[in-house]
């Protein structure tokens, strides 16, 4: 009998996880008028920008967790409340120390979205789909920064920041409303298991493993893409249309990347796919770390370039069917969420290797930092088990 895809679910999933990452990176649309507004120092309008990204890391660990105790329906409701309220304070913020409140408490519930929705999904579709169906799942990233990118150049200026934080606040409660309308499973894990039960079960080892492979892919899309655009500008020489067109491309291809990305780890496996396309990011940083003046010189290999190193960088969206397959039912969420979120937080040290790198040996130095974790990437996956088609774990089956 062939298995119904979960439509509904993964809609409601999806559209949690779009307005989630639009709620994050709206605010670097709509800044300046913010700063000006509210009469932002320099260094409080850096933290603007930043402290939702921080409190994401606190808030995808502790959501995890709880969503094995108490039921993965329960915590996804009270994450999607959770960075709704902030976009209602940032929008009603009287003061800086109100509206930085707000941005902590958007990045509470953007935290938490992605682990419980990704493990929600992985649990609910059959085996052969899944990486197509996480990787699906993870294109709600950039679906959430065109949706900002429409609002914060477009809407805003029209009806001013107050409003659209507001509005976006109101768009987040309707994809509540519609979960609420839907089966959603909301069986709690139980008892948490014991370290011995974690150990037997290889838990510790496969969470660190995992761990550095997040550490490694996404340090390589970070420390590329903070760097590039003014790469692009000053080092490069490119004028400002050209740069954005070059981005763009680069974004599209990695809309594509992620989608295409599914569809090859389903059918060849999870190590594979992440080795194949972080090898692609790889081959298109080195042109454009070592051979950037033959490029500029001929726009096609440049948007070709480009276009390679977007579709290389969906490999980001391998992540949710691979951790969902790690890790045993019973501490799914909080695993999933610790993982990740801990390798993200590990990017903060991103800028400054990056930084280091270019005072050193400019340009080529700058790029060869995403080069050298893509090819570590390549290579760490392979001391992962392959997980492409197996049930997900259970201690409960592995004890028995």
């Amino acid at each position: 009998m062939r298995e119904r895809f979960p439509v509904q679910l993964f809609v409601f999933a999806f559209l949690g996880w779009t307005f989630d990452f639009y709620d994050l990176v709206l605010i670097g649309f709509i800044k300046n008028s913010v700063a000006a507004d509210l009469h932002l120092t320099h260094s409080t309008e850096a933290l603007m920008l930043t402290i939702a990204l921080s409190t994401s890391g606190i808030g995808g660990i502790v959501s995890g967790m709880l969503a094995d105790r108490v039921g993965k329906r329960t915590l996804l409701s009270v994450t999607v409340l959770t960075y709704s309220l902030g976009s209602l304070i940032t929008g009603l913020a009287p003061s800086p120390v109100v509206f930085l409140l707000g941005r902590a408490i958007v990045g509470l519930g953007v935290g938490g979205e992605w682990a419980i929705g990704h493990s929600m999904v992985a649990e609910a579709v059959a085996p052969k789909l899944r990486g197509r169906a996480s990787a699906m799942l993870q294109a709600g990233e950039p679906t959430g920064v065109a949706l900002a990118a429409i609002v914060g150049y477009l809407l805003a200026p029209v009806v001013g920041w107050r409003l659209v934080l507001i509005g976006s606040s109101a768009t987040a409660l309707l994809a509540l409303v519609a979960r609420r309308s839907i089966y959603i499973p909301n069986t709690p894990a139980g008892r948490a298991p014991s370290l011995r039960d974690l150990t037997g079960a290889g838990v510790p080892s496969r969470m660190a493993r995992a761990w550095l492979l997040g550490v490694f892919k996404l340090g390589t899309y970070w420390s590329c893409y903070i760097w590039l655009p003014g790469f692009l500008l000053r080092e490069m020489h490119q004028s400002v249309a050209r740069s954005v067109t070059w981005m763009l491309t680069a974004q599209l291809g990695q809309l594509l990347g992620m989608l295409t990305f599914g569809v090859y780890a389903d059918r060849f496996g999870r190590r594979q796919a992440f080795c194949a396309y972080s090898l692609l990011t790889a081959a298109a940083l080195a042109p454009l770390a070592f051979a950037w003046q033959a490029l500029s010189a001929h726009p096609a290999a440049f948007w070709t370039v480009m276009f390679a190193l977007g579709l290389g960088s969906g490999c980001t969206a391998g992540f949710g069917a691979l951790l969902a397959e790690l890790f045993p039912s019973e501490i799914r969420a909080g695993a999933m969420g610790t993982t990740y979120n801990l390798a993200r937080a590990a990017q903060l040290g991103a800028p400054l290797l990056v930084t280091v790198a270019v005072q050193g040996h400019g340009l080529a130095g700058g790029l060869s930092v995403p080069l050298i974790l893509a090819l570590m990437t390549a290579s760490w996956v392979w001391t992962l088990p392959e997980t492409r088609g197996i049930a997900l774990p259970s201690l409960k089956r592995s004890n028995t």
